[in-house]
């Protein structure tokens, strides 16, 4: 009983712990360098817009543009 309490409670924290962020920063950043075809991403940060939690990331581009890249934490939509 007690082997099973536990593997309900391991699986329960797996499944909040996920759907509480499904984009992790490290994430961000690599959606942001693959939309800006091979970036230098400069920083990361939270932001929040509405009833949305997003990750801005500044990007350095290879023509030397900065670009801010907006990605949707819970959905991982680029903007």
């Amino acid at each position: 009983m007690k082997a099973l309490f536990k593997v309900l409670l391991c699986t329960t924290c797996l499944l909040v712990g996920s759907a509480y962020a499904a984009v992790s920063r490290d994430d961000a950043s690599a959606l942001a360098q693959k939309k800006t075809n091979g970036g230098r991403v400069m920083s990361v940060e939270k932001f929040v817009e509405g009833d949305k939690n997003l990750w801005r990331v500044k990007v350095l581009t290879g023509t030397g543009e900065v670009r801010a890249v907006f990605v949707d934490e819970a959905t991982g939509k680029v903007y």
